[in-house]
């Protein structure tokens, strides 16, 4: 071991310039041997699931997290703010963004701790949004013509505090009662029996279209100042991709050699952060400066950090969200199915993301029991979500997958770390108002590369199966294109899907312009039902790549349950027959599915090779 990395207690090479990365080898053919090895050693993580960084790039890489996960997280009751009548109410409108970071905050550690276990940031969804929108349309939750107008409204009233807050509490009834059903399929192993039937020809299309369904969006953020936004956009390229391997010196401490320099991979684990940070700051400068211009509608204006400054002042430095603050949830039918359309296209994508972050941090595939939790705790966040009033519920963050893959840290104590940020924030009103005043464009930046590297992440799945095959060229093709031309057009043509029953219409809708859904669903039927052998369709690879990988961790380490419930209560016999409880060696279900894949593979192999033509 190196010895400065000794001292430092970092061993890995991301932390700390080792000696062997300077070296030129003389002769040209052990440089070309040595080209794979540095390769490889270049790609790795910085520090796996299990691994904990020292404290303080915790909370850096934790921050990290958190202001990636901001955007989204922030546009979710900005956006509802309008149909909740609470468009020049900013005060309350941080109050659910501070609500909103809490219950993500809480969800992240449960999820975390208890759920699947992975690296996985939790947050509201925008799959809740199109039926929340859908149900406040309606004509008795239609906003009063008073209340938008900006002189006509007060706060303060009795009135004005009964019309927003009977909207939001329809919502929160909606959302406890539809996560109800994501509690249930997730506990009782449901989802995981699915598994067996799902491999990289469902993942691809599904982990692909998280990204590749929001370019809209994330191209009218950006838009609203192409400028500021190619900066965030190069900045990130060029720390994340030119400078990432360019060690840093830093000061540090320790008891041998007191205070001294270390050389620090700043540019690679911190790309994001100092992205968003100096086009942040710039914007900043630009409006004291007042080169951006004040008008709201010249080109440019939302640029500007002092849009929200309002906020800033108006926002309490203390401020604790509790459950049932604006008052009893109600529910109605037609809220129930349209947020249930939203929960089950938020389980199908959040499948996908377990598989994304696990393949980003260097963990093998998740287990069934690790899936069942995961979704099973994710309907928990939602219940919680619903209770506390977010309007909205919660799910995996495919955002931060993509953070994984650009920082190299797969930590999941960073993203502990980060949920206590989002709790602290949430508590901290003034503190988290701050936030509040990023410039749209530079959030638009940070997506557009962030999704990129979602959308790649899900195409690569496709290198265990047998592109040559006419047959996984058609599923995949079929899938991608479907999943983004029929949500474009049920999207333009709002009206055309009338069955005389309004639930059943919305509850269409929105499966139908939910991107991940569509192509997920083709990519699983066509996947199961078009001939095809295993080995062609890349399942055998697929789970032999993660299982044998060196870089990847034993499924127990990463998956296994806390606080030693598993060591004490996961061994008995009885535990095979909990979907969610990790299965005992030799006893549990994964034994036999190890044992069907094995039959499986053999009748593949007795069976003439087929290839399906077009």
């Amino acid at each position: 071991m190196d010895p400065e990395k000794e001292l430092n207690g970092l061993d890995n090479y991301a932390f700390t310039k080792s000696e062997h990365l300077c070296e030129i080898p003389a002769d040209d053919s052990e440089r070309k041997q040595q080209l794979p090895d540095r390769e490889a050693e270049q790609n790795k993580l910085a520090y796996s699931v299990t691994e904990v960084p020292p404290w303080y790039l915790c909370i850096i890489l934790g921050t990290q997290h958190y202001l990636t996960a901001f955007g989204g997280i922030i546009a979710i009751p900005l956006i509802l703010s309008k149909e909740l009548c609470l468009e020049h109410d900013t005060l309350t409108q941080s109050h659910l963004i501070s609500t909103i970071f809490f219950v993500s905050g809480l969800c992240t550690l449960l999820q975390v701790t208890l759920g699947v276990r992975l690296p996985i940031l939790q947050g509201g969804t925008f799959t809740f949004l199109a039926p929340s929108l859908a149900l406040l349309s309606m004509p008795q939750w239609k906003c009063p013509a008073w209340t938008q107008n900006a002189n006509l409204v007060n706060t303060s009233s009795p009135e004005y505090i009964e019309v927003w807050q009977s909207r939001i509490r329809e919502l929160q009834g909606s959302v406890m009662v539809a996560s109800c059903f994501q509690i249930f399929v997730g506990f009782s192993g449901l989802i995981g029996l699915f598994m067996r039937f799902i491999g990289p020809l469902t993942i691809a299309p599904t982990i692909s279209l998280i990204g590749l369904s929001l370019f809209d969006s994330s191209g009218n953020d950006a838009g609203k100042h192409w400028g500021i936004s190619a900066l965030t956009v190069s900045i990130i390229v060029l720390f994340s991709q030119y400078l990432r391997h360019i060690p840093v010196p830093m000061p540090a401490y320790n008891k041998t050699k007191k205070f001294h320099s270390t050389k620090i991979y700043v540019f690679q684990i911190l790309p994001v952060l100092a992205g968003m940070t100096v086009s942040w700051l710039i914007c900043y400068i630009l409006t004291e400066y007042k080169v951006l211009p004040s008008d709201p509608e010249a080109y440019g204006y939302w640029a500007r950090t002092d849009l929200k400054a309002d906020v800033l002042g108006q926002a309490p430095w203390f401020r604790f969200p509790y459950p049932g603050q604006w008052g009893m949830p109600t529910v109605s039918p037609a809220g129930v199915f349209g947020i249930l359309a939203g929960v089950i296209s938020s389980m199908i994508e959040s499948v996908g993301d377990y598989h994304a972050c696990a393949r980003l941090s260097g963990a093998p595939p998740p287990p069934k029991h690790a899936i069942n939790r995961g979704v099973g705790i994710e309907g928990i966040g939602c219940l919680m979500a619903g209770a506390w009033g977010t309007g909205n519920g919660t799910t995996s963050y495919s955002e931060n997958v993509g953070a994984l893959g650009i920082t190299k840290v797969g930590s999941r104590m960073v993203i502990v770390t980060s949920g206590f940020l989002m709790i602290c924030m949430g508590m901290f009103g003034k503190v988290a108002a701050i936030f509040t005043t990023i410039p749209t464009p530079v959030i638009g930046g940070m997506f557009f590369v962030m999704f990129g590297v979602i959308t790649a992440a899900g195409i690569s799945n496709l290198q265990y199966t047998d592109m040559n095959s006419s047959r996984n060229i058609f599923v995949f093709g079929f899938s991608m294109f479907t999943g983004l031309a029929i949500p474009n057009w049920v999207f333009n043509h709002p009206g055309a899907i009338v069955t005389g029953v309004t639930e059943l219409d919305q509850v269409l809708r929105v499966l139908l312009t939910t991107s991940m859904f569509v192509g997920g669903f083709f990519g699983f039927v066509l996947d199961n039902t078009i001939p095809g052998s295993r080995k062609e369709r890349g399942i055998v690879v697929w789970k032999e790549a993660h299982q044998q990988s060196g870089e990847t961790l034993e499924s127990e380490e990463v998956y296994s349950l806390p606080f030693g419930i598993g060591s004490r209560i996961c061994t008995a016999s009885w535990v095979r027959y909990i979907p969610f409880c990790p299965k005992p060696a030799g006893t549990g279900s994964d034994d036999v599915g190890n044992n069907e894949d094995t039959i499986m593979e053999k009748t593949d192999q007795a069976l003439p090779n087929r290839d399906t033509q077009l």
